[in-house]
């Protein structure tokens, strides 16, 4: 489980396992919204990482994506439990990228969010920022790396 801190208060995270959440814990998290779907390759569903969690006295959210097939939904109740959940808070998925999405996405929808910061934080966790700079461009009401507002 590789943790990276892409701003204050919000880490994403690779395929964690149950047993993982103890040292989530020890590492001072409070709680963790995980991306995976029911089926997923090493994802042994909700209700073993919802119990994990709950012995650990973590918070736990579960808002299910496939990568690159963000709903208007999904990015709101992402938003939601980044703004309601305890930090620090961490997000994870099988490699990141949906997690990292979907905070860039929430967070993008800030008018005084620094998309190149954004994008910065991402590439320095080891994503790719291209196909965040395309979800972001798509997005109404936001303002692309080069300051234009869609």
């Amino acid at each position: 489980m590789k943790i990276h801190f892409l701003e204050p208060g919000f880490a994403v995270a690779d395929a964690v396992a149950p047993e993982d959440f103890e040292d989530i814990r020890r590492q001072g998290f409070r709680t963790v919204i995980c991306n995976r779907r029911a089926g997923e390759d090493g994802y042994e569903g909700e209700e073993a990482f919802l119990e994990a969690a709950a012995s650990q006295g973590l918070q736990w959210f579960c808002v299910p994506v496939a990568s690159g097939e963000y709903t208007e939904q999904d990015v709101d109740a992402f938003a939601q439990a980044l703004d309601a959940a305890p930090a620090p808070i961490l997000g994870f998925c099988r490699t990141g990228r949906r997690a990292v999405h979907m905070w860039a996405q929430s967070r993008a929808r800030n008018p005084q969010c620094n998309i190149p910061m954004l994008l910065k934080a991402a590439h320095d966790a080891g994503h790719e920022t291209q196909p965040i700079e395309a979800l972001l461009t798509n997005a109404t009401n936001v303002e692309t790396p080069t300051g234009e507002m869609k």
